[in-house]
């Protein structure tokens, strides 16, 4: 069943002609630490950043489908440009559009659909990646503002934000996620980053983010005082399905890769492409990759449809998405043998950016025991 209509078929074009015309050319400088400021600004001119925003704030007012299919396309050239790109949309300007204040909604959220300003989602604490209702940093109200202390960290774009969509403890540690407040603060003195080498996506500005008594007043809170766990979750839901859409871009890029390859490797009189067992991982690749972009389609409908059951499905899509992705892109770097494992090749790079799906947006150990949780209740 084609789910794609003729505007969605428009879109997959026009973000293909920038990846090819811009995306390519960068994806080493990107791969060696270089944060693409200049295609975020380039992604909002064309209202292709938050796309699923209205118009009159700077996006296209597209499904989510059209979100998914501008990650999927980014994510092949360049899974860094991808990643950073579904937190500024999904996370920060979506999440603010439909969670924060009028302020919020009409002066931050345009200025990160645009891509005149970065945003940053920081959630994850040393001490508390998979269990972030433990968070420690603490927010304490003295004298009628809010007084902000802590240290996050594996925060991306962290670097180079301006704002910040933070998660602070605003009551007991053994209230958990009931006492966790979203607050949106700008960058300032009173904010100190540091960079942290990673093994993938590694042109995300990853940071440890320090708060040395930060100031916030009331109307910087997003939502409500200890309701910043519901908001936590709105843009995490939304970033697994964006995870599982470039392990998609991932895989579909290692297979195109591979299969160019081995039309084209000659070795005992034929291309390799002619032996079966090269066959045979081909096909098994192909069949991965259209087996999870059916998924990946039909979670994207079932989040515009209101479907209850799209954040169980998105731990589903960020599982397989990344499992799918590490998977195709072995094989891949199997068929291509000495030039996949060289520093020369496309899939050097994938093979080290699909094994982050497997670990940022929840690890795939956290996924199964919240898709477990999830499946206990449903068919109780």
């Amino acid at each position: 069943m084609n789910v794609l209509s003729e505007e969605h078929k428009l879109t997959i074009k026009a973000i293909r002609e920038f990846v090819d015309q811009y995306v390519r050319p960068k994806a080493r400088s990107i791969d060696k630490g270089e944060y693409p400021r200049q295609l975020l600004r380039q992604l909002g001119k064309m209202n292709l950043l938050a796309s699923t925003l209205p118009q009159d704030v700077g996006g296209a007012g597209a499904d989510t489908l059209t979100h998914i299919l501008i990650v999927e396309e980014l994510a092949r050239a360049s899974p860094s440009l991808a990643t950073i790109m579904e937190v500024q949309s999904s996370m920060l300007a979506e999440n603010l559009y439909h969670n924060g204040n009028k302020v919020h909604r009409e002066e931050v959220v345009p200025k990160l659909a645009s891509g005149e300003a970065v945003g940053a989602f920081t959630l994850s604490e040393p001490c508390c990646g998979s269990d972030a209702a433990a968070i420690v940093t603490r927010a304490e109200k003295r004298g009628g503002e809010w007084v902000i202390n802590g240290t996050k960290t594996w925060i991306t774009s962290g670097l180079y934000a301006d704002y910040f969509l933070l998660f602070a403890r605003t009551g007991s540690l053994e209230a958990r996620h009931k006492a966790i407040t979203a607050f949106l603060l700008r960058r300032s003195n009173c904010i100190e980053t540091t960079p942290i080498e990673v093994m993938g996506v590694r042109g995300t500005g990853t940071a440890e983010v320090k708060l040395n008594d930060c100031r916030a007043g009331d109307d910087d809170v997003v939502g409500e005082v200890n309701g910043g766990w519901k908001i936590a979750m709105w843009g995490i839901n939304m970033g697994r399905l964006n995870v599982g859409t470039i392990g998609l871009g991932i895989a579909e890029e290692a297979f195109y890769e591979a299969y160019s390859y081995a039309k084209k490797r000659v070795a005992f009189g034929k291309t390799i492409a002619e032996f079966q067992v090269i066959q045979h991982y081909l096909a098994e690749m192909y069949a991965r990759v259209e087996m999870l972009r059916s998924f990946i389609y039909s979670t994207a409908k079932m989040k515009d449809s209101g479907d209850p059951n799209f954040p169980l499905y998105a731990q589903v899509a960020k599982l397989m998405g990344s499992r799918t992705a590490v998977d195709v892109v072995r094989l891949a770097v199997q068929i291509q043998g000495g030039y996949g494992y060289s520093k020369d090749s496309h899939l050097e790079m994938l093979y080290r950016d699909a094994k982050a799906t497997e670990i940022y947006e929840g690890a795939n150990e956290i996924i199964l025991n919240t898709i477990y949780k999830f499946m206990r209740e449903k068919i109780a």
